[in-house]
């Protein structure tokens, strides 16, 4: 017999169409983050300046209708980050660089992405972040062959054209004159990124191969080995290697799926093998080398780059903290659009490093209370993920080793990472659910 209460006893995660509009909204925030970078460079190069915002409404629209149905969640993090990015508008605009336009593009980052992580942790779950894994390493496959020809054309060529139908082209200073590629991203962060998610799931869906087509788990691993040297980058090597100690970890406390690993190591090891006979590889190889070993003696080796390029520099910033008036510049100031807007030109007027930037925008007090925020909230997710863990579950435990590098410390000032550092962390809580229920 049905009651007037039934219908409050009914999951709010059931399936329905308001949700399913949702995850449609989700699935094209994915695809603009992936192709925006084409859409600004080869399809509507015009267009290039509102297409970097292009993402902004649909996040938007996102957050708001979660709200509206109840289905955003109240907390301390969520609601730091929104306090702090209205307060930010109006100290940047009365008391620091005193321009309403580069204040609420820098806002947005708070009251628009930010929120869109806990959108996505809601409205996904395990399986729809399964579906997007195995989505990306469709991808990843296309992918590997674009930056491939990125990396063996000048940088004249179409495939190399920069923001804008910019002739220069779009690459960035590699080594022995190879520029790393950015695929269809606008900056080469863009590819780092992006293999750095799907190394991640390669690694997850080798320790469970029935979920997923072996050939296309193949050929995104070949991509990802190919991506590795091509891309010449060691954030993505030291990424990649990363999710091998999860994947080692996680292992050892799971003995069952030892075999798994080792089937996949032989995989592998065969790829590269393979992949070390074509003039291809070997001279990408030997392009990576050099950049790798020229880079290191800049940094101070091993330590300077995985040290100072994780913390992102906070001693620096926390140094320099009591120079800096109590509300900061100006929040915005510090991305590339608040330079351009503020100067006409592009130039870091706080800080390269996040953390600086985030203290120099808002100031000592909220700049902090902002990078603890992230750091309190990357300690939950990691505490969770790894209950996870021993419960046998590792799709949770593989994606929070690219999310550990991201959410802490991720450039959001720049599109691009914004979005990876938004999509991980919302994918990561939502691996965490059960599917839902009718």
């Amino acid at each position: 017999m049905i009651t007037s209460n039934s219908k409050v006893r009914q999951p709010v995660y059931a399936v329905t169409d308001e949700n399913q509009m949702l995850r449609y909204g989700i699935w094209a925030y994915l695809l603009l983050l992936i192709f925006e970078g084409a859409l600004r460079k080869w399809v509507f190069p015009s267009l290039a300046t509102p297409l970097l915002v292009i993402r902004d409404p649909l996040a938007l629209w996102l957050v708001i209708s979660t709200w509206q149905r109840g289905l955003l969640p109240a907390n301390l993090y969520l609601a730091g980050m929104t306090t702090i990015g209205v307060v930010g508008i109006f100290t940047a605009s009365l008391l620091g660089h005193g321009n309403i336009l580069v204040a609420l593009y820098g806002a947005r980052i708070f009251l628009c992405h930010f929120p869109l992580i806990f959108v996505i942790g809601r409205i996904f779950n395990r399986e729809d972040v399964e579906k997007l894994g195995e989505f990306l390493l469709w991808i990843a496959i296309p992918m590997a062959v674009l930056i491939a020809l990125q990396f063996y054309s000048p940088q004249s060529a179409w495939v190399n054209r920069g923001i804008g139908g910019d002739m220069e082209g779009a690459g960035f200073s590699g080594a022995m004159g190879y520029f790393r590629p950015p695929g269809t991203f606008s900056f080469t962060n863009g590819t780092t990124l992006f293999f750095g998610l799907v190394a991640s799931y390669i690694f997850y869906f080798w320790t469970n191969p029935s979920n997923i087509n072996r050939i296309i788990l193949i050929g995104a691993t070949m991509g990802l080995l190919l991506a590795i040297p091509l891309s010449i980058s060691r954030s993505l090597f030291f990424q990649v290697v990363v999710s091998l100690l999860f994947t080692i970890i996680a292992i050892s406390r799971k003995p069952k799926y030892l075999t798994q690993l080792i089937i996949a190591c032989f995989g592998i090891t065969a790829l590269m093998a393979s992949l070390s006979q074509t003039a291809l590889f070997q001279t990408a190889t030997e392009v990576f080398t050099a950049r790798f070993d020229s880079a290191n003696k800049v940094e101070g080796g091993l330590e300077g780059v995985l040290i100072d390029r994780y913390l992102g520099g906070m001693v620096g910033a926390l140094n320099t903290s009591s120079e800096l008036p109590f509300f900061g510049h100006g929040i915005g100031m510090g991305t590339n659009v608040g330079s351009k807007l503020l100067t006409e030109g592009f130039a870091f007027l706080i800080s390269e490093g996040e953390w600086g930037r985030l203290i120099g925008e808002l100031g000592a007090f909220m700049g902090i209370t902002v990078i603890f925020l992230r750091l309190g909230l990357c300690m939950k997710v990691a505490l969770a993920c790894y209950h996870k863990l021993t419960q046998g579950d590792l799709l949770p435990w593989l994606l929070l080793s690219f999310g550990l590098l991201i959410l802490p410390q991720g450039q959001w000032a720049q599109p691009t990472s914004l979005g990876f550092c938004t999509l991980v962390a919302g994918i990561i809580i939502a691996s965490l659910r059960a599917p839902d229920k009718d």
